[in-house]
């Protein structure tokens, strides 16, 4: 057993609770590793919410960085000591949609039992299966990519979902191609990274919709060729005037209700709408097939951006070594374990692109 510091959900709505914890050894397949960089994303706050329920009590945190420290038997590729990304997709390799290369929908029931507990040997919920609001993790060694060592932990930390989340919606599931246009409804952490994926595919316009102007200006910053507001009257017809047409894809990446009421009416005739954010369970929204039907559109979600992590996240921290992708500048803010607390109400209050917790 290795004894951890963790950030621990007790209760539902409630700030969380640091706390030591005992972390087994890794397994056959897993690793330990100790992590240098966790980020704060907004599904860790609405879990801890509990939007969508839960056991409890709970380590959540799936956007992490660290370097290998332990290797359970059959590992194979990594090595102690290699600096590796921590995703939240394990995949098995071999059930039917691995094996048709979407891993991120695995439907293999984990095999082992979480590896948190507290000292009094209650067992602790491996949140979204890192448990990454922690020091240690022990994680299925399909969860990691090993990348080089002059990636700073922050960077390979948001490879680990707001990037991958939203390039990959536009790489992958809208399939976009050069010379389309683009309007991406939310200009947070997911947001910016769809509006970068955009760009690198070579989207002719890029529109960012957001309910403040300060995000549409970052949104400039991060690539967008055009804002506009979403408080405007049918911002809509903003759009068609802005880019002479429907659009060709929406990313939706934001879990607002009326953001999906209204993305059908950006598109253009074959297009797409790409749903990414994820509103709380239950919520229903509204749409008139028969729109969509004859103008040949579409709707699909998109889970993680559908990446291969294997496959994407090197050519994504290629991008950045490169300069053609920013990381570095979705920073908002550093913080310590004891201090997330406070980060999550910065995240909330709505300023922040990514907060990341340094270990």
């Amino acid at each position: 057993m290795t004894r951890i510091t963790a950030a621990v959900c007790a209760t539902h709505g409630a700030p969380l609770q640091i706390e030591q914890l005992d972390l087994r050894a890794p397994l056959a397949g897993e690793i330990e590793v100790t992590l240098e960089a966790v980020a704060i994303c907004h599904s860790d706050i609405h879990y801890a919410d509990g939007a969508w329920g839960g056991d409890l009590p709970a380590v959540y945190g799936h956007e992490a960085a660290g370097r290998v420290s332990a290797l359970g038997d059959t590992v194979t590729g990594l090595a102690v000591g290699d600096r590796v990304v921590v995703t939240l997709i394990r995949s098995c390799g071999t059930c039917p949609n691995c094996s048709g290369g979407k891993p991120t929908l695995c439907d293999t029931p984990r095999a082992n039992a979480s590896p948190l507990s507290r000292q009094d040997g209650t067992s602790v919920v491996q949140a979204m299966n890192c448990g990454a609001f922690a020091s240690h993790v022990v994680v299925d060694q399909s969860q990691v990519v090993p990348l080089p060592d002059d990636i700073p932990p922050e960077a390979v930390a948001l490879l680990a979902c707001g990037v991958i989340t939203g390039i990959g919606a536009v790489v992958n599931a809208a399939r976009l191609r050069p010379g389309q246009d683009v309007v991406v409804i939310g200009a947070g952490g997911v947001g910016l990274n769809a509006i970068q994926g955009a760009r690198i595919a070579g989207a002719r316009r890029i529109v960012a919709v957001d309910v403040t102007q300060e995000k549409l200006d970052i949104a400039r910053d991060f690539g967008a060729t055009d804002g506009v507001l979403a408080t405007c009257p049918a911002p809509w017809k903003a759009v068609q005037q802005i880019l002479g047409r429907g659009a060709d894809a929406v990313i939706v990446t934001v879990g607002a209700i009326p953001a999906y009421n209204d993305a059908p009416r950006y598109l253009g005739w074959g297009g797409k709408v790409v749903m990414v954010g994820m509103p709380h369970s239950g919520a229903m929204a509204e749409f008139e097939p028969v729109v969509l039907a004859y103008m040949a559109q579409g709707m699909v979600g998109s889970k993680m951006g559908d990446v291969v992590i294997r496959r994407d996240i090197p050519w994504m921290a290629d991008l950045y070594r490169q300069g053609r992708l920013k990381l570095d500048e979705l920073v908002s803010g550093r913080w310590r374990l004891d201090q997330i607390n406070d980060a999550i109400a910065d995240t909330k209050a709505g300023g922040a692109k990514r907060n990341v917790i340094l270990f």
